[in-house]
């Protein structure tokens, strides 16, 4: 609930697209989660808390059951914010008992560890759904005040390269730890030598792109991304408006040693092919950043907003998701877990591309270098930005 510190009454059912869900619905779903996939069929006894909430707080799990229409979250005035708060309680209350007891099935352990991982992925979808909601409103509000870091700006390090021998390479979570399922089984690939850019494209570079003409130019896109860019009219990314842009803080002057943030990837590419250069494979990007820690970032470092680089090898974690060139589908190997909770991440390995590194309201138990999250190339609500690869030679 912390996240939520910063919201009026009035913001916990706001939602302006149907892809941005309104904050009580994610209050309420990540808690039906517990009690579909642990309670209702783990636990004896236990009492719903209302049988229509089965259906109201599904989101996409078919072999649950139906779902309310995803378009229509934001019109569900009830259940109010206090009965959605109630029915948290109520789960809880049940799921203490059961992970108090040292003879319980130990499948609640493992389903409650996948819903806390689920919650926090719902901790960011929060943010940026809330973010698209709030821009809708033409006062700008902001969610939370900017720290004062923030205000100053500083001079992002010049663009350089680091260089890798590429080679067989090994990729995938490596057992230490949780992991989903979407990032096993560990595999090997063969890699020939490329380089990746030492920090992501900031918002300066990215104005050199609009300021070119890029998003005139039909030779720099994929066929699907031009005819997007003409139908919606684009002309820069998500949230710029002339020399400002939309943040969680409000409308602020932007700063162009930022990282530019809501990019499509049909944007990303078209930006990396005006580059000379190109979008990371996904095994690229993982093999380049595995063995870099991703020190203290994430939601918990306090920014809703990313900063400007470092020197050095920096913000491959906790700033802005990094599109990758690679297609989001299974792992050799990989097999979808049984039943409905098995749809988690299987399901959706189609059209979908790879983003990897993680933003700055990621949670920071999530950013790992085999941590895989997938959006379809013309999304850009997500914090999702550029690093630039290309071959070595």
């Amino acid at each position: 609930m912390d996240a939520c510190a910063g919201l009026e009454n009035e913001d916990y059912g706001l939602q302006a697209a149907a892809f941005a869900s309104p904050p009580k619905w994610h209050l309420a779903h990540t808690t039906w989660f517990f009690e579909t996939f642990i309670l209702r069929p783990l636990s004896p006894g236990y009492r719903v808390f209302h049988p229509a909430f089965e259906v109201l707080f599904n989101s996409y799990y078919n072999g649950v059951g139906e779902q309310h229409p995803r378009s229509q979250r934001g019109l569900l005035s009830r259940p109010t914010l206090d009965e959605v708060l109630a029915y948290r309680e109520h789960v809880d209350s049940a799921l203490r008992p059961l992970l108090d007891d040292p003879a319980a099935d130990p499948a609640i352990a493992a389903r409650c560890r996948l819903g806390i991982e689920h919650e926090r992925q719902h901790q960011e979808l929060f943010y940026t759904d809330i973010k698209y909601s709030l821009a809708a409103n033409p006062l700008a509000p902001a969610l939370a005040e900017a720290p004062a870091v923030e205000a100053a700006a500083t001079i992002a390090p010049a663009p350089a390269w680091l260089t890798f021998e590429g080679g067989l390479v090994e990729t995938g979570h490596d057992g230490d730890g949780f992991a989903f399922d979407n990032e096993l089984p560990r595999h090997r690939s063969w890699l020939e030598p490329f380089r990746l850019a030492t920090r992501p494209v900031t918002n300066g570079e990215y104005q050199a792109f609009v300021d070119d003409g890029g998003y005139q130019r039909p030779e720099l896109w994929l066929a699907d991304g031009w005819e997007l860019v003409q139908r919606e009219h684009w002309h820069a990314p998500l949230y710029w408006r002339g020399g400002e842009e939309f943040t969680l803080y409000g409308q602020r002057e932007r700063d162009s040693a930022a990282p530019v943030i809501h990019v499509s990837g049909y944007e990303a590419d078209a930006y990396a092919r005006w580059a000379g250069a190109r979008l990371p494979t996904e095994t690229e990007w993982e093999a380049g950043a595995a063995a870099l820690a991703p020190g203290p970032v994430g939601v918990e470092a306090g920014r809703l907003h990313p900063h400007p680089a470092v020197p050095g090898p920096a913000q491959f974690y906790g700033a802005c998701w990094q599109w990758t060139a690679s297609a989001y589908g299974p792992y050799p190997g990989f097999k979808a877990g049984a039943g409905a909770i098995g749809e988690y991440n299987g399901k959706f390995m189609c059209n979908q591309w790879v983003l990897r590194g993680g933003a700055c309201v990621t949670p920071a138990g999530q950013l790992r270098h085999s941590y895989r999250n997938f959006f379809y190339p013309a999304d850009r609500w997500q914090f999702s930005g550029i690093r630039l690869a290309a071959d070595h030679g």
